[in-house]
């Protein structure tokens, strides 16, 4: 059972109390609701203030001087103070919803109908600052005492109302570390299908907090477990099973290699969702390419499994609708992970260029995750960390040396601009990254000999 935390005044926000109170002076009702409550009983930060009304739109856009309407037609109006916004609902009750994803219509309602449409039970209770205290008319009180996501009401009516909401129910058990109640459990899995009818962008983002809010492995597996992971990511789900080579990956098959991968991203402090993103795809090529012992390998192989992986991950990353920067991030991520082996014996230059690659930090740890999630030896990472610390403190030269000669070096010498430039700059810029070049003088007597003038 979890302990909760009587709420006080110093523990709420002064912007949020400061958007209630007037809207009380302008005679109106106003509560804290839905997330803010739960995280306030929880001892949490809440990351967003909510505050719902008898108010209408309007009503509210004319008590503040700055306000952003975010929902018109369910009546929600952004109300901007110094540099937070508050989101502030009028009380609704909301019609059918015939597509799966919208209610039909919405209407005015009182606070108990309000919190009987919402969906988990520990997010569909209120707040009244102003001396009326906790308002739970769903019994979330309880539920969060006792680390349990029930749906309000009839489950199987609030996974049809928003196929989303069996994500979400994954994301608050995971991050919470709460049991799904038996029934909202049962539903949910056969709800599973609806997740096809919602937007890719809805179910990117709340994949995207499923990874980088704490219990992703575990949400992994009720993701699977549940059924919505075959729709979502099946390329994900097709790893379960897929064996490797215990030499390397003592902890099993690529499932599990993932899964273990994916607690350690938990253990990190905010791992950027592109981080988190490349744990779990990163071998994401190793189903399509897994060539079993025998038959000519002497033990299970996965051939060009970076650079399928990288194709799969384009592939996923349009589906979901990534961004360019992200999906280029997660690219890269992918198809680079396997340079590792090869950095003792590369070039100075070639090395160089590799740990400064803007995707080289995430790149470098997702390389220790990967490590430590099978065979354990961490001496290339090491490496790695050496020569960036070498560049940083002068030990070494810097990854990015001022140019020894520029374009305008070059004409000044009689080169006429051209292809030839861009040709005569990299492999200048190789030898003073290897260090056979280090001043201007002698870059110039080097492409004098090497592109002699007519």
């Amino acid at each position: 059972m979890t302990g909760l935390r009587h709420i006080r005044a110093a523990d709420i926000d002064a912007g949020a109390r400061q958007v209630v109170q007037r809207l009380l002076d302008a005679g109106h009702r106003a509560v804290l609701a839905g997330g803010c409550v739960r995280d306030l009983l929880l001892g949490h930060e809440p990351g967003d203030w909510d505050i719902a009304t008898d108010a209408e739109a309007a009503q509210v856009t004319s008590l503040f001087d700055r306000t952003v309407a975010v929902g018109e037609r369910f009546g929600i109006v952004s109300v901007l103070l110094g540099g937070s916004s508050y989101e502030v609902a009028r009380f609704r009750q909301e019609g059918p919803y015939s597509d799966g994803r919208h209610p039909d219509y919405v209407q005015a309602a009182e606070p108990q109908q309000d919190a009987e449409r919402r969906d988990f039970t520990i997010n569909g209770m209120f707040y009244d600052p102003s001396g009326g205290g906790l308002i739970d008319y769903v019994g979330g009180q309880q539920d969060l005492a006792h680390g349990l996501i029930r749906a309000i009401g009839d489950p199987a009516a609030r996974f049809s109302e928003d196929g989303l909401r069996t994500l979400r129910a994954v994301r608050f058990a995971t991050r919470l570390g709460f049991r799904l109640e038996a029934n909202t459990w049962t539903q949910l899995m056969q709800a599973a299908p609806m997740i096809e009818h919602i937007s890719a962008e809805r179910i990117r983002d709340e994949l995207t907090r499923i990874w980088t809010e704490g219990g992703s492995r575990r949400g992994l597996d009720l993701l699977f477990d549940a059924g919505l992971l075959a729709y979502v990511l099946p390329e994900v789900a097709a790893l379960k099973g897929v064996p490797q080579p215990p030499e390397f990956h003592p902890e099993g098959d690529v499932w599990e290699h993932v899964l273990i991968m994916m607690a350690a991203v938990d253990a990190l402090d905010h791992p950027s969702p592109t981080l988190a993103w490349g744990v779990l795809l990163h071998d994401i090529g190793k189903a399509p390419t897994f060539q079993p012992a025998g038959a000519g390998s002497s033990r299970i192989r996965f051939n060009g499994h970076d650079e399928k992986g990288a194709e799969m991950v384009d592939e996923i990353s349009r589906r979901l609708r990534f961004s360019n920067r992200e999906r280029e991030r997660i690219h890269d991520l992918t198809a680079h992970h396997m340079r590792f082996r090869n950095v003792q014996q590369m070039r100075p230059s070639k090395l160089k260029r590799f740990l400064r690659e803007e995707f080289f930090p995430e790149l470098l740890e997702l390389h220790r995750i990967d490590c430590q999630s099978s065979h354990g030896l961490l001496d290339l990472h090491a490496f790695c960390v050496q020569a960036l610390d070498d560049a940083a403190t002068g030990a070494d030269q810097a990854l990015r040396p001022p140019a020894l000669l520029t374009g305008h070096d070059l004409r000044a010498a009689g080169y006429a601009p051209g292809p030839q430039f861009g040709e005569i700059l990299a492999w200048l810029e190789d030898e003073q990254l290897e260090g056979r070049l280090t001043t201007a003088a002698a870059a110039q007597a080097a492409v004098r000999q090497r592109w002699p003038l007519d």
